[in-house]
């Protein structure tokens, strides 16, 4: 490889700084091998260089470069070329001007799509160079019509026979809108196809000049189509009349259920919640899959030293465990995987919620109804009256909640809830500042889990990657670490067929701390968030960055994204 000379397109990306002579060397002698030019191997193995290095490519071969960033894509001619033709050639037709047709191309050594598009359309065509790693999201956006595929659902039946049920309180209403039946297949095609992709919510977001649909998968919101924007109030109707919602009130907020029963075993729910906006109705719903939920400890993410911590707390006749995170972190599983621990014949469990979101045989759940007068404390004193062993609290909001749970945790009652905080530190001084006494909190108060949820690289497409024992020292690994031999990875930037953009699922990062007498000692003598931070890390339980990095390590996640939710 030493000998492989730098010359050509290989020289100028070096001289760009986008690559180093011993990488870019690697990648020419490959493409030798595979007797492909350089940018074909490149291209073909989705090895992306950065934004500048398309500027590269276009000085070197002496073409025009397109941003498709800012090209609107409702006046592309995608008429022009069937879209299979379009994806196999990696090829988009841009713009027509009389007998010249220009297409968009990530490959300049590609004459053969150069070809077929001139003797399929009899145009004259010129080559303008996009980045590659935007080609398939903009062929896929599009071939995202929905008025096209309304009508195709509706020509070739492919819904027709699916097992699906909407199961609704009050059944009459699910015969209005019948007329709409496209629409009712597409709105069925979205829940089935979120579920599928293994969503957590689905947006469906009207604008001025356009509509969109993004579902919220490990965590990231992705784009998924933008259906025509004359079909807003046509999806939203029917949404809100598989939820049972008033489909002529749009100026208020409505929350409801969607209860769909997709196979004779197997039945999801639906949360939904509209909210008016200056466009229409943005509709949000929130996929309730208790049978996609792992309930183990074990699965959860601990590692050995945390997962013995949080069986050992569980496993005490009375006291309060408390979980905190951001919304979005991961909570209410590592709640319920807890609830699901203690869930034997011999204890009775309650629970009360806003809403409940996993249902559990074996546990007493409540769901709270402010309408009714139904609150947190209202529930928790009457949970009092009902003998119970396990009280779960879907969050500590108030100084009354916080004051009843601390009751329960001290007379005899094992206490799990969430408070929103950051850290295990800030959830002491948070309830403190609530209006909690020291004393009670020290003495009620087990054990703190702070919790983040990151996405888990790709197993098929993650790469390596090299980092300065500099960077690494700064971004907080120890200089042991740091120096030796670290199995880093990074995500491939456009991904592969087994993930999205370059990750696949996620994994819980804990900070678990037991309430041991030196910290009730400085919660008493009113320490802040700092001095319990540091008195922690003294103890030698490490904190939620420190657990993080740990996960990069083991090649688990990258550093990019434990950057991402986590602070240094």
């Amino acid at each position: 490889m030493n000998n492989v000379k730098i010359t050509g397109l290989a020289k100028c990306l070096v001289d760009a700084q986008l690559i180093s002579k011993q990488d870019i060397a690697e990648h020419v002698e490959k493409a030798h091998l595979s007797h492909m030019p350089l940018i074909s191997y490149l291209i073909q193995n989705n090895i992306h260089l950065g934004p500048n290095a398309i500027r590269v490519y276009g000085d070197f071969f002496d073409l025009p470069v397109l941003n498709l960033d800012a090209m609107n894509l409702s006046y592309i001619p995608k008429h022009l070329i069937p879209q299979d033709v379009l994806r196999e050639n990696h090829f988009i037709p841009l713009y027509k001007n009389g007998k010249t047709l220009f297409i968009g191309m990530a490959d300049p050594n590609n004459q053969s799509a150069l070809e077929l598009v001139h003797f399929s359309t009899n145009l004259v065509v010129h080559p303008i160079l996009i980045e590659n790693h935007k080609l398939k999201p903009t062929i896929d956006d599009l071939f995202n019509d929905v008025l096209d595929d309304l009508q195709s659902l509706e020509d070739d039946g492919s819904l027709d026979n699916l097992e699906i049920e909407i199961i609704d309180d009050d059944e009459s209403d699910n015969n209005e809108n019948t007329d709409d039946a496209p629409v009712v297949k597409f709105v069925h095609k979205m829940l089935l196809s979120a579920i599928q992709m293994g969503a957590s919510d689905l947006h469906f977001e009207p604008y001025e000049k356009f509509y969109r649909i993004r579902f919220r998968i490990d965590g990231i919101l992705k784009e998924i189509m933008r259906p025509a924007i004359v079909l807003n109030r046509r999806i939203s109707s029917r949404l809100k009349i598989m939820a049972n919602l008033d489909i002529s009130e749009r100026r208020n907020p409505q929350d409801g259920r969607i209860k769909m029963k997709i196979s004779k075993n197997k039945s999801i729910d639906f949360r939904i919640n509209t909210l008016p906006t200056l466009w229409g109705e943005k509709i949000v719903i929130r996929i309730l899959d208790s049978s996609a939920v792992k309930l183990s400890i074990d699965a959860l993410g601990y590692s050995p030293e945390q997962h013995a911590l949080y069986k050992k707390y569980l496993n005490q006749s009375q006291g309060m465990i408390l979980v905190t995170g951001p919304t979005g972190s991961g909570k209410t599983i590592s709640l319920y995987t807890g609830l699901h621990y203690l869930n034997t014949k011999t204890r009775n469990i309650l629970s009360v919620e806003d809403p409940v979101e996993i249902y559990l045989e074996g546990i007493n759940q409540v769901h709270v109804n402010l309408k009714q007068g139904l609150d947190f404390p209202k529930t928790l004193r009457a949970f009092l009256r009902q003998d119970p062993d396990v009280i779960m609290i879907g969050e500590i909001r108030d100084l009354e909640t916080a004051t009843i749970a601390i009751k329960a945790a001290q007379t005899g009652h094992t206490v799990l809830s969430t408070v929103h905080t950051n850290s295990a530190a800030e959830t002491l001084t948070r309830l403190i500042s609530m209006g909690v006494p020291a004393f009670n909190l020290a003495t009620s108060l087990n054990l703190i889990i702070a919790q983040r949820l990151a996405r888990k690289l790709c197993e098929y497409c993650k790469k390596r990657q090299k980092i300065p024992v500099s960077e690494l020292i700064k971004q907080g690994f120890t200089e042991e670490q740091a120096s030796a031999t670290l199995n880093l990875f990074t995500a491939h930037l456009t991904g592969c067929k087994q993930c999205v953009n370059g990750y696949k699922g996620r994994l819980g990062i804990f900070e678990v701390i037991p309430v041991i007498p030196s910290i009730q000692t400085l919660m008493m003598s009113n320490g802040n968030s700092i001095e319990l931070n540091d008195l922690m890390r003294k103890e030698g339980y490490p904190s939620l960055r420190q657990s993080g990095l740990k996960k990069v390590l083991s090649g688990i996640t990258s550093l990019e994204e434990i950057n991402r939710v986590t602070t240094n």
